[in-house]
């Protein structure tokens, strides 16, 4: 099943890191988060990607043309030209890189790379989101559901630390608490090739609140509820969490090798 990643986004929240580089291409760990997404997807089998490109798309698309280089022992002959490859530690991956334009919107993206996906069911996400994902069971679910669009819901972390008071006495300190319960959308998408029927607006369409929404209406959206780990990258704080937890080897979305 092929794999699509919206990466054409400002990251204005981010602009600390995005002024020059793509949001999907600020690094945990020394890669991309764009990377990190990937090799969820990988570890599960899927190795086929289209890629939406718009801002600053160019850096993504030097990225991966140069990745088998970057990723491999070489010796390099300046006066005859020619490149020697001594190892290879490149991934298995297909990846189309597909230009959507600056300015539009994640439903009009997604059109735009209906030509690459050949009528069949596909998955969808983010470009700045990681997880533990147990893609296996989420494609199982889609499968057994039978409708249009699987969205992976999830629960975030509350914003601010949460106290248990008793007695005027603080009994327990939650840092990082679970948010009021709630479910949101986590992105982690499985669509049926009939998703583009909903996409009436070209460019123009909000795949959030055009496309989901009127699936909704006409119940063809499927929750697969994940209560594991899942975080997005929408700051610099939450960036620095993600590169802290990577650099502790406590990262719990790396279920890879």
């Amino acid at each position: 099943m092929k794999v699509v990643i919206l990466a054409g986004g400002f990251g204005t929240r981010l602009s600390e890191e995005t002024e020059l580089i793509p949001k999907p291409m600020v690094e945990i760990g020394g890669k991309p988060i764009l990377w990190h997404i990937m090799k969820t997807y990988s570890h599960f089998g899927h190795n086929e990607f289209v890629i939406l490109l718009g801002y600053k798309g160019h850096i993504i698309k030097q990225f991966f043309h140069n990745y088998f280089l970057h990723q491999s022992d070489v010796t390099i002959d300046l006066k005859s030209n020619s490149v020697q490859v001594h190892s290879n530690l490149s991934e298995p991956w297909k990846v189309t890189l597909v230009d959507t334009g600056q300015e539009t919107q994640t439903g009009g993206r997604l059109l735009r790379a209906k030509k690459y996906l050949k009528d069949a069911p596909f998955m969808f996400t983010y470009g700045d989101g990681v997880g533990n994902m147990d893609l296996a069971s989420l494609v199982q679910f889609h499968k057994t559901q039978g409708k249009t669009l699987t969205v992976t819901a999830v629960q975030p972390e509350g914003r601010f630390g949460s106290l248990n008071i008793t007695n005027s006495l603080v009994t327990d300190f939650i840092e990082k608490p679970l948010g009021d319960g709630g479910w949101i959308n986590g992105g982690y998408f499985i669509c049926q090739p009939e998703i583009f029927q909903y996409i009436h607006h070209g460019d123009k369409t909000v795949f959030e609140s055009d496309t989901m929404v009127e699936l909704t209406r006409l119940g063809q959206l499927a929750a697969f509820k994940h209560s594991g780990f899942w975080k997005p990258m929408d700051t610099l704080r939450d960036k620095k969490i993600l590169e802290q937890l990577w650099n502790t080897q406590a990262a719990p979305w790396k279920i890879w090798p």
